[in-house]
């Protein structure tokens, strides 16, 4: 039977979250400590795990069929990959960051100046892009200490939280390239194979549904129904449930948990009783 070849980080976080979503995909992986292979139980695919910086390569060779990498990574090998699904999570940026003492009057600072990365070929079609005569220092860790201790003028890198930079005395110029987990794919998949990835795209895509968002039912009065109803958009509309109690009803929806306080107060005071709140594993449209 034709399988679909997966490869996944090593570890570290993304891992940790390629790891996740998968098993809440309802695909059972067995990994155990130094295990490079693992077969699902019960899902035509197998995972390889990888450095992250080897899995676009792997994927366009064909080695993998698919995999799950950080866009800066994917961008900065460029590869003949394609994304088939935007993942949300191990979001962060690459930037430009100088010393926090200096003026930055903007792109034309870094002419001259020498920019120390692990993202040389990123970096250098920025340059290109505005007409930037730098130079480009290529090293491979603790970026952030480089113009501390006079190996370079400016750093490019990976930003998060932004905490590194201020702790090196650095400051964020540039956002060059915001980047977040994908789903990368070769474009020549077989047919068979094309459609256990949309069977796996469509298991993910219903897990993300349900992210952030719960599901709620309640008891309303019938006359309160239109106004209830106003106050809770469903996905299409609130589902009703005649209750054996005369003159009520039972409505069922989906609501956004950041909303959800603020929902819940306006439903209780237009009359709604007994709110039960669900949390929602999938979503399947």
């Amino acid at each position: 039977m034709e399988k679909l070849k997966i490869a996944i980080q090593t570890k570290g976080r993304l891992n940790e979250d390629s790891m996740g979503l998968i098993n809440e995909a309802g695909i059972g992986l067995s990994v155990g400590r130094r295990k490079l292979v693992s077969e699902a139980k019960n899902f035509p695919m197998d995972a390889l795990f990888l450095r992250d910086d080897d899995i676009p390569q792997t994927v366009a060779d064909g080695v993998a069929d698919i995999g799950v990498v950080g866009e800066n990574e994917m961008a900065e090998k460029d590869e003949n990959v394609v994304i088939a699904k935007r993942l949300g999570f191990s979001k962060c940026r690459l930037s430009l960051a100088i010393p926090k003492s200096l003026d930055y009057p903007g792109v034309e600072f870094f002419n001259g100046k020498k920019i120390a990365t692990s993202y040389p070929v990123i970096l250098k079609k920025f340059l290109d892009e505005n007409n930037i005569n730098a130079e480009i220092h290529v090293i491979s860790g603790s970026v952030e200490i480089a113009p501390g201790i006079g190996l370079a003028d400016a750093i490019f890198d990976i930003v998060s939280s932004g905490s590194t930079l201020v702790s090196n005395r650095l400051k964020e110029v540039e956002v060059v390239m915001k980047s977040e987990a994908v789903l990368i794919a070769n474009p020549n998949l077989s047919a068979k194979k094309q459609e256990i990835l949309d069977e796996l795209i469509f298991r993910i895509e219903s897990v993300q549904r349900a992210e952030g968002k719960k599901y709620i039912l309640l008891n309303v009065p019938n006359e309160k129904i239109e106004e209830i109803t106003s106050l809770l958009p469903g996905m299409k509309s609130p589902t009703l449930v005649p209750l054996a109690k005369e003159g009520w009803s039972s409505m069922h929806s989906v609501i956004e948990e950041d909303d959800f306080w603020e929902v819940i107060g306006k439903l209780k005071k237009a009359g709604a009783e007994g709110i039960l709140v669900v949390p929602i594993e999938k979503m399947i449209f």
